[in-house]
């Protein structure tokens, strides 16, 4: 069977089943290359000569059947200590930028999360956040308002349901460019300070399985050598936004 070497260290082809869920730019099985993320994840591992198949599932479920065993692998994740008991953590895949999103109708500003308390926030139930942000809201201090999915979460913020949004800017601007129009894409305001000052995304494996601890050091090498060819800063470019919403996400 095929061997690569990667730093020195010969991994033997094989392909690994890795469970995901939508989250475009990031994950998207409409996508040609199923997602930014899902892209990088690829070709980092196709630098120690693995092969991934994706499986698009809720993402919950993808969560607990890759901790059971079922998946290799899971991507991508941002951290939570919780959450990531019973995996193997990567290095950094990807690091998001996540602002709080507002109407363009209404004066909104934040330095804390305390400032948000009183405010509807239009939250998706799986997402990490941070772990400070949901301890607020279990003690009561912050009010989530939570919704499937980040479309439903934009569709309530502009029909004032919600008042404020988080939201990762890539995210943001691919579904407000896709699935809004132009009218209430341009309703929708980021604020420049960031809700998460560094929100890395992982790919996880499960410590059920006995080939997960070679596998994730065979990912991470791969994906050093990725960054280290400039490869990973040319995908992180493949992400267009149009300028004037570009401007609007940037809290311009």
């Amino acid at each position: 069977m095929l061997l690569a070497c990667v730093g020195g260290a010969s991994v033997r082809a094989e392909t690994l089943r890795i469970a995901t869920g939508e989250l475009p730019p990031y994950a998207s099985s409409d996508r040609a290359d199923q997602g930014m993320s899902l892209h990088i994840v690829r070709q980092a591992f196709a630098k120690a000569g693995v092969q991934v198949e994706y499986v698009f599932l809720p993402w919950t479920r993808a969560l607990v059947e890759t901790r059971d065993g079922k998946w290799d692998a899971t991507a991508a994740w941002g951290r939570n200590a919780e959450r990531d008991k019973g995996f193997l953590v990567s290095d950094n895949v990807l690091t998001e930028q996540w602002q709080i999103l507002y109407r363009s109708d209404r004066n909104f500003t934040w330095s804390s999360l305390q400032d948000l308390a009183g405010l509807r926030i239009g939250v998706v139930a799986d997402y990490s956040y941070t772990p400070v942000f949901w301890r607020m809201v279990k003690d009561g201090t912050l009010r989530a308002d939570v919704a499937p999915d980040d479309v439903s979460n934009l569709n309530k913020l502009l029909a004032g349901r919600v008042d404020v949004v988080p939201l990762d800017r890539n995210v943001a601007c691919d579904l407000l460019g896709a699935k809004f129009t132009g009218e209430q894409a341009h309703r929708v305001r980021a604020h420049p300070k960031l809700f998460v000052p560094d929100f890395t995304t992982h790919l996880m494996m499960s410590e059920k399985l006995p080939a997960s601890a070679k596998r994730l050091e065979a990912f991470n090498r791969g994906l050093k050598a990725l960054r280290q060819s400039g490869e990973y800063g040319k995908i992180l470019q493949q992400q267009p936004c149009a300028a004037d919403l570009a401007q609007a996400l940037q809290g311009g």
